[in-house]
C-alpha cells in the first residue's frame, strides 16, 4: 500500500454536506459523480495529498442508506492507493483477509476498487484503489 488515497464519509444529503465541507476544508468540491456499481453519489474534496469523499445513497435501500440507518453519518471507509490492485488483493487474501469482491470493480474518480471485510481490520472498512490506467 502506497498511501491513504481518500477517506470516505457517509452523509444523508450531498446538498447539505458539500457546503459544510467546503467551509470546513476551505476547499471547493471538485467532482460529483454517480458510482453505479455501488449505487452511490459521491463528492470529492482535496486537502493536501489526501482526498475526502462524501457518499450519499442513490436509493433509499442502498448500502450507504443502510450504513447510516445503523451507525449514523460519519466515517465509512479508508482507501489506500496501491500500485497493482490484483497483486495486493492476492497478497491480502493469502494473509487471511476477506475480500468483499473477488475482482476489482469500477469505482469513483477513474479507479478500480476492492473492499476488505471490516471484521479482519478492527472494524474498519478498507478500500484498495488503483487508477484504471495503472498509475
Amino acid at each position: 500500500m502506497q498511501r491513504i488515497e481518500h477517506i470516505g464519509i457517509a452523509v444523508n444529503k450531498l446538498s447539505n454536506s458539500i457546503p459544510l465541507f467546503e467551509k470546513l476544508l476551505n476547499s471547493q468540491c471538485y467532482k460529483i459523480e454517480l458510482v453505479e456499481s455501488e449505487n452511490v453519489n459521491t463528492a470529492f474534496f482535496k486537502t493536501g495529498e489526501t482526498k475526502i469523499e462524501l457518499l450519499e445513497s442513490a436509493t433509499a435501500d442502498g448500502i450507504i442508506a443502510r450504513f447510516i440507518a445503523k451507525k449514523g453519518e460519519g466515517v465509512h471507509h479508508i482507501a489506500f492507493s496501491v500500485a497493482d490492485i490484483y497483486a495486493e488483493m492476492e497478497r491480502l487474501k493469502k494473509q487471511g483477509f476477506i475480500l468483499l469482491n473477488e475482482i476489482p470493480k469500477a469505482g469513483a474518480d477513474n479507479k478500480l476498487v476492492c473492499f476488505l471485510h471490516p471484521k479482519n481490520s478492527n472494524g474498519v472498512l478498507i478500500e484498495l484503489v488503483m487508477e484504471k490506467n495503472g498509475k
